[in-house]
């Protein structure tokens, strides 16, 4: 039998495990609710660990098939001693991930890792980044998450603290970052900042196209800005063309220090449309330095949505 990889993504709302085969094919899965208020780390782990048995056990997949257990974790991770430095979403300090897993899983490799560096090496191995040694993933979301695979490998930093692309600096003293600086790219470019923009926007001009849909929906989301373009909203407009700039002039920034072969969109808001990437594209090969001349990388969507962290999980413990 063809050896199975595990991966675990554990999020601070959901724990998601899957059996993945070697062409990054997720064929048996199952989740559970983290209940970080609730519970222990201990208590947490062994929960996963049950689902893991509980997964093999309904898969009908024996244990010696098993080549590997990966785990996809957002915090700081200490990879080399399987360790969670610190997670705030998931009330971890400095736990032993690998003691837990190896009283269920013993002599099984096990490996530990951010969850964002997860998701990029699961696209780098069988998503959008397929095919190339460097790539840079970055998700827009609550926050701005960032991935960077360099020579098939991905990068950490000393103790696993690095690789914090969303805590690179646009704007000196600018909006108050989650981190506690100020003018973080995630302060603007985040699906958050943007529904912070569209409100402001919405404050100033409030009879528009976008005033109607927001009276109409009650609400103001991420996608608010973007429908309000698409029909004809010259304010709406404005907010999107600003906030594509935010994400471009962080992107430009990683890609004047790394210079991947790729860069891909991820994230809720990577899902407004072709058009939307396409212009992330433009203002990225227009401003990286040296412009054409300098080869600078395509940026496109992700592709494998919230299966990354599973896949990219799993690949840790794959054969490169």
């Amino acid at each position: 039998m063809e050896k199975v990889s595990v991966g675990i993504d554990v999020g601070g709302t959901t724990i998601k495990v899957g059996l993945v085969d070697s062409e990054g094919n997720i064929f048996a899965r199952r989740s559970t609710e983290t209940r970080p208020e609730e519970r222990t780390s201990e208590q947490i782990l062994f929960d996963i660990s049950r689902l893991v048995l509980e997964l093999l056990s309904i898969a009908d997949v024996p244990m010696d098939a098993v080549g590997g257990i990966g785990m996809g974790v957002p915090g700081t991770v200490n990879s080399e001693k399987g360790i969670v430095t610190y997670s705030g979403n998931l009330r971890f300090k400095n736990v032993d991930v690998m003691r837990v897993l190896r009283e269920f899983f013993r002599g099984m490799p096990i490996l530990v890792n951010n969850d964002a560096n997860c998701a990029a090496l699961g696209e780098a191995r069988f998503g959008s980044g397929k095919g190339f040694d460097n790539v840079i993933l970055v998700t827009l979301g609550t926050g701005v998450g960032t991935g960077f695979i360099v020579d098939g490998k991905i990068l950490e930093g000393k103790f696993g603290e690095g690789a914090e692309g969303g805590h690179i600096c646009i704007k000196m003293g600018g909006e108050k970052c989650t981190c506690g600086q100020r003018g973080c790219w995630e302060t603007y470019a985040s699906a958050t900042a943007l529904v912070r923009q569209t409100l402001n926007s919405y404050k100033r001009y409030p009879n528009g196209i976008m005033g109607q849909i927001i009276a109409a929906d009650d609400n103001i989301t991420a996608r608010t800005a973007f429908l309000a373009r698409k029909n004809g909203d010259r304010r709406a407009a404005k907010v999107v063309s600003n906030y594509v700039g935010y994400i471009a002039v962080g992107i430009v920034n990683l890609v004047n220090v790394f210079r991947p072969d790729v860069v891909m969109i991820g994230g809720g808001v990577s899902h407004e449309g072709e058009y939307f990437i396409k212009m992330i594209d433009r203002a990225v090969r227009r401003h990286a330095f040296g412009g054409k001349q300098n080869h600078p990388p395509k940026v496109v969507p992700a592709s494998l949505g919230n299966d990354a962290g599973i896949i990219g999980a799993a690949a840790l413990v794959m054969p490169r």
